[in-house]
């Protein structure tokens, strides 16, 4: 962990420790792939706090975790990367609704070295290049192919991935010339992958809801851990790996 992140997450548990009452328990959190690195931090700086809380982590596809929700699988809360997968969580009746936290803007992903020359979308039409994007109904797979409308582009795709996270590992090991992910994916990879830019007119701003669901198996620590992602401490960790406020 970088040095920076680590005094903010050491600030936010000193600071959270004041004002949070207590909760104790397994608290059972199933969050989007893409905040996975995020969330890590999170879940240190508020387990420091509550030290009785253990958190426990799923992280995957958005659109696969509401399916586990509304299945039945015992979740305290959701983080999901778009809003319509938890609207369909609310119309289930699994959650009363959902509060934006965070906002994500898309890049593109390349190879160290962007072998393949990756200039822009328009790319992405070369038959020639190994492109791929997440599957459909995952956010990030709708969001890009949403970002490649915009730009009037065509995309010739060789691989539907089921989540950013496993479409960057791909990119990372140059089995891909380009993919579109997050700016905060391209960031965490911490130099694996390179960025370039997708002009603001194409792309497209993905809102983050959390929710705490109505048959969370520990309501009180879905709620304190809902408030902490939603306070200036939760905001400031976020923020570390490219977030932005709503």
């Amino acid at each position: 962990m970088a040095a920076s992140r680590m005094v903010v997450v050491a600030l936010c548990a000193l600071t959270l420790a004041a004002c949070t009452p207590s909760v104790n328990g397994e608290l059972l959190v199933s969050a989007a792939s893409s905040l996975t690195d995020a969330f890590a931090d999170v879940e240190t700086a508020f387990e420091a706090a509550n030290p009785e809380v253990d958190v426990v982590m799923n992280f995957g596809s958005s659109s696969s975790l509401r399916e586990q929700i509304i299945e039945g699988a015992p979740v305290d809360v959701f983080a999901s990367a778009n809003t319509s997968n938890m609207d369909q969580v609310v119309e289930a009746g699994e959650a009363d609704g959902g509060e934006i936290f965070v906002t994500n803007l898309l890049q593109i992903a390349v190879p160290v070295g962007n072998p393949a020359g990756i200039v822009g979308l328009e790319d992405f039409a070369n038959e020639e290049l190994l492109i791929g994007l997440c599957a459909e109904a995952v956010p990030c797979g709708d969001f890009g192919r949403q970002a490649l409308e915009n730009a009037g582009v065509t995309p010739a795709i060789d691989t539907n991935e089921p989540d950013v996270r496993a479409l960057l590992t791909k990119i990372e090991a140059g089995e891909l010339d380009a993919g579109i992910t997050y700016v905060t994916d391209v960031l965490s990879s911490d130099g694996a992958v390179e960025g370039v830019e997708i002009p603001g007119e194409f792309n497209v701003v993905a809102e983050y809801p959390i929710a705490a669901l109505v048959n969370a198996p520990n309501p009180d620590a879905a709620g304190a851990f809902v408030e902490f992602v939603l306070s200036d401490e939760g905001q400031s960790i976020l923020a570390s790996y490219g977030f932005s406020s709503p």
